[in-house]
């Protein structure tokens, strides 16, 4: 099963101060319609992830991870990732952290299966407080 979500046990390491998304490694890897990746997953894995042209085991580097706030909200921006060359598809994504044990963020569920022909994409919500990916408010 896939579902978009911030992973639970993310949310208890947040109160457990283990991570520090403006310093970490912060990772994005790529799965097929597969994986079960869902609010239960505690940290990266191999199975069901994509192979192909342009795609390394373990995904992607993100890259601008910075924390922002305003009134109730913080929230997590960071760029889309990019992968060139590209000859895959892909159904869903982890984001995790590659510098506390590969523990699990987010899952991005993509809604079908997505193919990339010489670039393939993962285009991240807008920064902003009401539609960041990584956000927490009152």
């Amino acid at each position: 099963m896939i579902l978009q979500t911030q992973t639970t046990s993310f949310k208890e390491e947040l109160y457990k101060g283990i991570h520090d998304l403006t310093v970490d490694t912060i990772k994005l890897a790529l799965y097929n319609s597969l994986a079960d990746l869902n609010e239960a997953t505690v940290a990266y894995t191999a199975s069901n992830e994509i192979t192909g042209t342009g795609y390394s085991a373990g995904g992607n580097v993100v890259t601008g991870v910075s924390v922002r706030s305003s009134g109730f909200t913080a929230w997590v921006t960071f760029n889309n990732v990019l992968w060139v060359p590209a000859a895959f598809t892909a159904r869903c994504a982890l984001l995790y952290n590659a510098s506390k044990a590969n523990r699990s963020i987010a899952v991005l569920d993509f809604g079908s299966d997505k193919t990339g022909i010489n670039t393939f994409r993962v285009n991240i919500p807008a920064n902003t407080a009401t539609s960041a990916l990584i956000r927490s408010s009152n």
